[in-house]
């Protein structure tokens, strides 16, 4: 079993809901993300995405990009990624999810990136900018590797396409709370209720809520309806305020991911949550 779909599988018995914390690779140098993972491990992280740095984010809000640009100055490459990556696999237990545009898939070669992957121990990827209509070579890939390939799902997408979306996922459906870029946001849309309730007439699969989680309160919220939420900027935030301290930097990440597991974690008393 992939391990996505094993800490589902142990959640769901426990009633609880998933957090993915997202981090920028190399951002501000790779050893303070190796640092940084295995933090978000211990803290309460169910798993963590591996953001591969890009020159043109176009998914991504000024909180990442800015932090895609810090890693790209300072040297990060794909081949230290995936070096990073079977670092952390001895080192932590929970799913690594690597998270990139297209773009570096196609330089590498898309058969030697997701064997690149799977021999660092990575269990899942997400490519934002991949239509599904061109995805079947790298899910192919992908599934005799033993990773999820993650599609996305937006509230503007058709009942037609969250059915093909559906059929072919595998891990869990990422669900963009919002038509827009990634960002902290003060509050949870009204209609997400909705939204991933038309979802769920297509799927068993756990919906996970991205884009805009910011704080212990919009967690909760997002939780409420779905089976985990995904945390980046308000995450990155954070620690680009200490990005020169990283020792409190670390502790600033731990004690914010400790906030949102805290946060998550009642949700179960909601009515509205799923056990």
């Amino acid at each position: 079993m992939n391990r996505i779909d094993g800490v589902f599988a142990v959640l769901r018995k426990k009633g609880k809901k998933a957090l993915i914390p997202y981090v920028a690779c190399g951002d501000p140098d790779i050893k303070f993300t190796e640092k940084l993972v295995s933090v978000l491990a211990d803290s309460g992280a169910d798993m963590v995405e591996l953001g591969i740095p890009y020159s043109d984010p176009v998914a991504d809000g000024p909180t990442i990009q800015k932090a895609s640009v810090r890693a790209l100055k300072g040297g990060v490459t794909l081949e230290n990624i995936f070096a990073l990556a079977g670092r952390l696999r001895k080192k932590v237990d929970i799913p690594l999810i690597i998270m990139t545009y297209y773009n570096p898939v196609y330089v590498m070669g898309a058969e030697n990136f997701v064997k690149k992957a799977a021999a660092a121990g990575v269990d899942g990827l997400i490519i934002p900018d991949l239509p599904l209509e061109e995805a079947y070579q790298l899910k192919t890939l992908a599934d005799n590797n033993g990773i999820n390939l993650i599609f996305l799902v937006a509230p503007t997408s058709t009942k037609e396409r969250i059915q093909k979306i559906s059929h072919v996922a595998r891990g869990f459906i990422y669900c963009v709370s919002v038509a827009g870029v990634t960002g902290a946001r003060q509050k949870v849309s009204n209609s997400l209720e909705g939204f991933l309730n038309r979802i769920r007439t297509q799927t068993s699969l756990p919906l996970v809520v991205g884009f805009g989680i910011s704080s212990p309160d919009t967690a909760q919220k997002a939780a409420q309806h779905a089976d985990g939420v995904i945390v980046g900027s308000a995450l990155i935030e954070r620690i680009e305020k200490n990005i020169n301290d990283s020792r409190h930097a670390l502790k600033t990440a731990s004690d914010f991911i400790r906030e949102l597991k805290k946060a998550i974690a009642n949700c179960k008393l909601q009515k509205s949550c799923r056990n």
